[in-house]
């Protein structure tokens, strides 16, 4: 899994001072139209939750990561992970430890995310259904699946990233972008322009 090239400067300086009712404008992270069963509706026209709550605390989207993984030489899925992180933990760890330690920090997310998703992939079913009804029902009903596997994995190290950081983060799937493989899996990800990448939960 890889953090997506393009995050808006503005989006940053919005997300950390809490300014939530701007609109932001959603990027297009599959660029490519590779063979698949299913199709996604189009992800630019969508905007993905700007804040969520979680045990009392307001977190705000702080970041966008694709990512890909297969299940098999058939099988396998892509699409967009949403990292959500409370802005006072930022603050205070920037006080604390410098603005360096969440490249750290950035590097952690990513590995555990992808862990996270290449289990919720291979514990699913992705063969084709014959009695479906339709493209669009056999998509949502794989994006339900990809979304609760995705939870279920990633949640252990979600709090062992808390507690060894003190920061609060959670990392979301979003559901219409998924893209799902059945026949050929082309689950790869382009290599990221390290030059674009800003540190995601630095504030600028």
């Amino acid at each position: 899994m890889k953090t997506s090239m393009k995050i808006l400067t503005c989006l940053m300086l919005m997300l950390l001072a809490a300014c939530s009712s701007q609109n932001v404008k959603q990027q297009e992270v599959l660029t490519t139209k590779p063979a698949i069963a299913n199709k996604p509706p189009s992800v630019a026209s969508q905007n993905p939750p700007m804040m969520m709550a979680q045990n009392g605390k307001t977190l705000n989207l702080v970041r966008i990561m694709d990512g890909a993984a297969c299940k098999n030489e058939l099988e396998g899925a892509k699409g967009i992970f949403l990292v959500y992180a409370d802005p006072n933990d930022i603050e205070r760890i920037k006080q604390e430890k410098g603005a360096k330690v969440f490249t750290e920090f950035e590097a952690k997310i990513q590995i555990f995310s992808e862990h996270a998703l290449q289990h919720a992939v291979n514990t699913m079913n992705l063969a084709k259904d014959p009695f479906a009804l339709g493209d669009d029902v056999t998509q949502q009903k794989l994006a339900q699946q990809l979304t609760d596997n995705f939870r279920v994995a990633v949640i252990d190290s979600l709090d062992t990233f808390k507690k060894e950081t003190a920061l609060t983060i959670d990392v979301a799937a979003f559901p219409p972008s998924f893209v799902f493989y059945q026949t050929g899996c082309q689950a790869t990800l382009p290599e990221s322009d390290s030059s674009e990448d800003d540190n995601y939960l630095e504030a600028n």
